[in-house]
């Protein structure tokens, strides 16, 4: 009886797991980085939690879990060279310091935003060296179907210092890594490309491979299993010895999709920041589009380099 796909990927799967087990990249890095609503609430009553609400501000005065503070979007990013761009380090120590943070602290952060605003602030926190964050898959639905208790109240915020390491650059893919991956593809490194089917095959960066970033939850709103991440990722070809580059437009997505593939043990894989608003932008890249019957294609308006 032959074997379907799905099957062989799932032994797949099952294999890779065993064969990491007493190696140095542990199956215990697996999982630790995403958790439930339903440990978050029981992480609450611990002095040292810090509760991280990363939506919008008007959205969090309407409603916010107690004793949360709102780290928003705004708060972390730049808008240099292009939108929503990693904000400098002397930037997040002020808005961490100004919210009562410190390097020391266990953060869990939460969204209503289909875990997209969350993971962003995660990545942000990795690439400044943060070690205890965590996202909470589900954000405010879930916690709120946790029973965890919900205000209007913004609490008390005691200021403190917060010192950031210097940037780990290994999260971090820029656009002369991505112009060289197009020019001279290499076979150990994927472009993922995280938006929709519509706007994918309104221009992508050539070479990338689609994998709407959505198919990271379940239908309620929360993660998918790391089997399930793994499952999908390896019926694309990629491989957690292999490197990924993530981008959507601003990748705020992309941060998404990165913290799906860390959490199921992935460890190569960095952010391509200026995303598709910074690649389009520049009319001398090339552009892959889909051509009915045929590899695709590429529109430029000259070279690469």
């Amino acid at each position: 009886m032959k074997l379907t796909s799905k099957l062989l990927i799932i032994l797949l799967v099952a294999s890779m797991i065993l064969t990491t087990i007493g190696c140095d990249r542990s199956s215990n890095e697996e999982g630790e980085e995403i958790i439930s609503s339903a440990e978050a609430v029981e992480l609450f009553n611990d002095e040292d939690i810090v509760i991280i609400d990363a939506q919008k501000s008007a959205s969090y005065m309407k409603e916010h879990i107690e004793d949360s503070i709102n780290i928003g979007r705004a708060d972390i990013v730049i808008n240099e060279p292009v939108l929503s761009m990693l904000a400098p380090k002397e930037q997040i120590e002020e808005v961490l310091g100004r919210n009562g943070i410190s390097s020391e602290s266990k953060i869990l952060i939460y969204d209503s935003n289909n875990n997209m605003d969350s993971a962003r602030l995660w990545w942000t926190l990795k690439v400044y060296g943060h070690d205890y964050v965590k996202v909470i898959s589900g954000g405010l639905i879930a916690l709120k179907k946790a029973g965890a208790s919900v205000s209007k109240d913004v609490p008390d915020i005691i200021e403190t210092e917060y010192i950031a390491s210097e940037k780990d650059s290994s999260l971090i893919a820029d656009l002369k890594e991505v112009i060289a991956q197009v020019e001279e593809p290499d076979e150990n490194i994927f472009i993922i490309d995280v938006r929709n089917k519509e706007e994918y095959d309104s221009g992508a960066i050539p070479g990338s491979i689609l994998i709407d970033y959505t198919g990271n939850n379940y239908n309620d709103g929360t993660y998918r299993s790391v089997q399930n991440i793994k499952i999908i990722y390896i019926e694309k070809g990629i491989k957690s010895d292999k490197t990924a580059i993530i981008y959507c437009k601003s990748s705020v997505r992309g941060a998404q999709t990165l913290l799906a593939l860390y959490n199921a043990g992935y460890r190569n894989l960095k952010l391509y920041d200026g995303g598709w608003i910074e690649w389009s932008a520049d009319e001398s890249l090339p552009v892959q589009l889909p051509a009915a019957g045929s590899a695709p294609v590429e529109e430029s308006g000259g070279g690469c380099g």
